[in-house]
């Protein structure tokens, strides 16, 4: 599994837990929303920024995920055959 998958799944179950303790109010009162949405739409906004970020940036640094096949010899000098090689 990818890490944007990881990511995805991560906030989809943040997304459900605060759904659902947003929906589990014991009856309607005419207040203000309180501290629920704010903790609510920080998760949320957390793992919107989070995704964006991890989306954004390369695994691996500098491109060191460059890979191409290389010719490989043995100890004589002799060709063997190629070999993928990430540098």
């Amino acid at each position: 599994m990818s890490i944007k998958t990881k990511i995805a799944a991560v906030a989809l179950a943040a997304l459900a837990v605060t759904g659902s303790i947003v929906s589990t109010t014991s009856s309607a009162e005419a207040k203000q929303p309180g501290w629920v949405w704010g903790v609510g739409a920080g998760i949320a906004t957390a793992a919107v920024v989070g995704s964006a970020i991890a989306a954004s940036n390369d695994p691996y640094y500098y491109g060191y995920r460059r890979c191409g096949w290389v010719a490989q010899y043995n100890a004589f000098g002799q060709y063997v055959g190629r070999v993928r090689s990430c540098y």
